[in-house]
Formats: C-alpha cells, sequence, structure tokens
C-alpha cells in the first residue's frame, strides 16, 4: 500500500529555512522516484524537486535550484526537503509523491494515489 506522511512545514520569514521529512511505506519507497511538488493558493501545482531512490540522481526546478536539497535516508524509508533562504513565494501546500520514474513527478503526471496529504509552508515577508 502506498502512504505517504509529510511533516515539518510550518511558518518562517523570508530568508529562513525548513527540513520538510516523508515518511514513506516500503511500497511507496520502492517505486524508484520520491519527490515533492507544492501548491499556492489560487495556482497551479508545481514541482519542485524529484530524486531516484536507486541512483541518487536529483532534479529541481529552476524557482529553487541552489535553495532547496532533496535527500533520502533509505534505511528509514524517508525523503527529505532541505530548504533554505526561504521567500514569500515558497507559500504553499507542500506535497512528497513517489513514482515509477521521475519524469512522472517534473511533468505533473500522477495519480490521485502518489502523493500524501501535504503540509503547509508560509514564509513571511
Amino acid at each position: 500500500q502506498v502512504q505517504l506522511v509529510e511533516s515539518g512545514g510550518g511558518s518562517v520569514q523570508a530568508g529562513g529555512s525548513l527540513r520538510l521529512s516523508c515518511a514513506a511505506s516500503r511500497v511507496a519507497y520502492s517505486r524508484n522516484c520520491m519527490g515533492w511538488f507544492r501548491q499556492a493558493p489560487g495556482k497551479e501545482r508545481e514541482w519542485v524537486a524529484a530524486r531516484h531512490t536507486g541512483s541518487g540522481f536529483a532534479a529541481y526546478a529552476d524557482s529553487i535550484k541552489g535553495r532547496f536539497t532533496i535527500s533520502q535516508d533509505s534505511a528509514k524509508s524517508t525523503v527529505y526537503l532541505q530548504m533554505n533562504s526561504l521567500k514569500p513565494e515558497d507559500t504553499g501546500v507542500y506535497y512528497c509523491a513517489a513514482t515509477p520514474r521521475c519524469a512522472d513527478i517534473v511533468t505533473m503526471t500522477l495519480g490521485r494515489n502518489d502523493w500524501g496529504q501535504g503540509t503547509q509552508v508560509t514564509v513571511s515577508s
């Protein structure tokens, strides 16, 4: 069963940092790729980062490149998103996703069972 539980969201001032965690079931973690996308109020979903859990290859959206880092702890079936130098435009609900291909996260080609409930991130100016 695919289960993804996000945590670590919160409120922070611009320039601050947060680390999100995504605890995955074994079934979810075995899907080869895990990543994050976000959705701000009134906006479309936007992919943020994706990481192939086997090779460690990671890809980042241009909007967050150099500020966010995706990492994994395979022993815990957990993926993290370290977010530094946060900006107000980073505000939104952040969702963890698990898919067979990282291209699915990059193109936001996701089924409803591919992501968790999300965690809110609010960045104030």
